[in-house]
């Protein structure tokens, strides 16, 4: 471990005492593997560590330190409560401090095992709030002829082998999902097997992303970039998603459906099966009748629904609360402003090839209310059938 001297008068890039650190994630290793070789080959006096979460079953974790040369060292971290994110965790930050203290690494890159998110780390590193560690970029890497079997895998980490604790019950679809979603930078495997479809499905996906070739782009640009965990955490949040935008391009279709009436519970349960295998894809925002205070996140891929309660609308909060809120939660609802009823509304949005717009379109009308029903208020609405209880854990 002879990078890990500490005197810091011998750093050649960057501030000494501060080391610039990228995360690269993604379910494709290989696509994976390029983009972390890719760096380490471009950055000077770079360094990547792994933590290969596939040992967890024999009570560890296993860490490579590894440059542009080949392994400098491994080792194990112990599991904790039995979850191999967690041992992850506890592990990861006194590393990448042991390779500041050496002043020698210029950017340590921290590559993800294929089911660990991205957020997550991000997270862990920017809130450890040291001097040393500087979160300089978080790459997803991709190879486009997998996007789609990924999107469209409905089975459990578990049965895919890539579960990182045994109380993990994430699918592989949604993982993929947030995994692609997150980061502002998607490293993209040059693959012979992808056609105009599957890149098509990728730029829709994430509109906002910025795409770099792994063999030819500025790779380590994107990683010595710099990225803001408030505002990529923001852009996540169902009140506020950056959510994509109308598209056709290839046999691929990106549909916004957006209203300013409340879901009927009853009839939108019933639609869920053929609105969440509609397309490979869809997110978004509701608003259900028996529920009118309440912003829903909905949340599919691979064929599974996940609809989580995301806290009041503003609509719904006393004056006084909102000061207390982020402003780009302010500016998202001050788009959906309606003078009734607030930032109350449907804002959901599908992504598939082959994707029926007119079909969705039909279906997701049908659960709205009908005139009568909205007309009857408020009042009237909380006494329909809460068909959503169980889905919510109420």
């Amino acid at each position: 471990m002879g990078r890990h001297e500490s005197d810091g008068a011998h750093r050649p890039h960057g501030t000494p005492g501060r080391m610039d650190v990228a995360v690269v994630a993604g379910m494709h290793a290989d696509a994976r593997a390029a983009a972390v070789d890719r760096l380490l080959a471009t950055v000077p006096d770079s360094i990547a560590l792994h933590h290969d979460l596939s040992t967890a079953a024999g009570g560890t974790v296993t860490r490579t330190l590894r440059d542009v040369s080949g392994i400098l060292a491994t080792g194990e971290a112990p599991l904790v409560n039995d979850c191999a994110c967690c041992a992850l965790r506890e592990d990861l930050v006194p590393e990448l401090e042991r390779l500041a203290e050496g002043g020698l690494t210029r950017l340590a890159v921290v590559e993800l095992w294929d089911s660990v998110e991205p957020k997550a780390m991000a997270e862990v590193i920017a809130a450890h709030g040291s001097d040393a560690l500087c979160l300089s970029g978080v790459i997803t890497a991709v190879d486009p002829g997998l996007l789609l079997p990924c999107l469209a895998n409905g089975d459990d980490l578990a049965d895919a082998g890539i579960a990182a604790a045994a109380s993990d019950q994430r699918t592989v679809a949604d993982t993929w999902a947030r995994q692609l979603e997150y980061p502002p930078v998607l490293a993209v495997l040059e693959s012979e097997v992808a056609d105009e479809e599957d890149r098509a499905l990728l730029a829709q996906l994430h509109p906002t992303a910025r795409q770099v070739p792994i063999g030819h782009g500025d790779l380590a640009g994107a990683a010595l970039g710099g990225f803001d965990v408030q505002a990529a955490a923001a852009a996540q949040h169902p009140a506020c998603a950056l959510l994509p935008t109308e598209a056709d391009e290839s046999g691929v279709g990106t549909f916004v459906w957006h209203r300013e009436r409340p879901f009927h519970p009853e009839r939108l349960f019933a639609a869920l099966e053929d609105l969440t295998c509609a397309a490979a894809r869809s997110r978004g925002r509701f608003w259900l009748a028996d529920r009118p205070d309440t912003l829903l996140a909905w949340d599919a891929a691979g064929g599974a629904l996940c609809v989580e309660n995301a806290g009041p609308w503003l609509a719904s909060l006393p004056d006084a609360a909102w000061e207390m809120v982020p402003p780009v939660r302010r500016a998202a609802a001050a788009l959906d402003w309606h003078p009734e009823h607030g930032d109350c509304c449907q804002h959901l949005v599908f992504t598939s090839p082959g994707l029926d717009r007119d079909g969705l379109a039909q279906v997701l009308e049908s659960c709205l209310l009908t005139d009568e029903e909205y007309a009857a208020g408020r009042a009237a609405w909380k006494t329909l059938a809460p068909a959503f209880d169980a889905l919510l854990e109420v």
